[in-house]
């Protein structure tokens, strides 16, 4: 499902599969081949941010050195909002708001949230009953740490339905992580631009109730 949502003269927009690593790794060859052989062009591209191996949706990467610079810059001045959706499990303890913490480390790789707000990730969300059981999250992260929104969720008794990493081993097993980066906005050369792509994958992101909700959330920047 590697998809071109738009071609600019200085970088791609993408729409990334789940599952798919945006690095190599030992049973997979990384984002930049695959896009190069989909577009049957070798030219050197540049990854400018990353999402999980488990979530979809868009991913940005550069045409050249400098447009990676500039994009370098963008992310890490926080000039560049984002938009996720996200289907979670169980009841959170609240509905709507922010969710800010500080991050630690644990096992395995795995993170958590802590009370304290020393360098805290920040996480704006509001949710909506998705039957039978589950909500359906649009998420606006206002910092970039790693697992923030999988650990934020989780931290609110409601973690994202088939995260392996997060969600409970008990709980009903699912065809993907449910969690896809939705929206990308951004000031490029003076020109505003807002690149949108609602999920292609998965059962319950392509199932009617979901669908209709995501009628109401296909104009997220005015939730927040």
């Amino acid at each position: 499902m590697l998809d071109i949502i738009s071609e600019h003269p200085d970088f791609y927009v993408i729409y990334k599969p789940a599952n798919v690593s945006v690095h190599q790794t030992s049973e997979q060859s990384g984002i930049i081949p695959l896009v190069q052989n989909h577009l049957g062009n070798p030219a050197p591209l540049w990854l400018v941010h990353r999402l999980d191996q488990v979530t979809s949706g868009l991913l940005v990467l550069a045409r050249s050195q400098q447009a990676a610079q500039t994009f370098g810059h963008l992310f890490s001045s926080q000039q560049i909002t984002k938009y996720y959706l996200a289907i979670t499990a169980g009841r959170p303890k609240k509905k709507q708001g922010k969710i800010i913490g500080d991050m630690t480390k644990t096992r395995n790789g795995s993170w958590k949230l802590l009370h304290t707000k020393h360098n805290p990730a920040i996480t704006e969300f509001v949710s909506t009953s998705l039957p039978p059981g589950k909500r359906l999250c649009l998420i606006h992260p206002l910092t970039g740490k790693t697992h923030q929104i999988r650990v934020a969720l989780k931290s609110l008794g409601a973690p994202i339905v088939g995260d392996l990493r997060y969600y409970p081993k008990n709980l009903e097993p699912a065809d993907r992580c449910y969690l896809h980066a939705y929206v990308l906005q951004f000031n490029w050369q003076g020109q505003q631009l807002r690149f949108c792509a609602p999920p292609q994958e998965g059962q319950c992101f392509l199932a009617s109730p979901c669908q209709e909700v995501l009628a109401r959330y296909s104009t997220p920047w005015t939730f927040f």
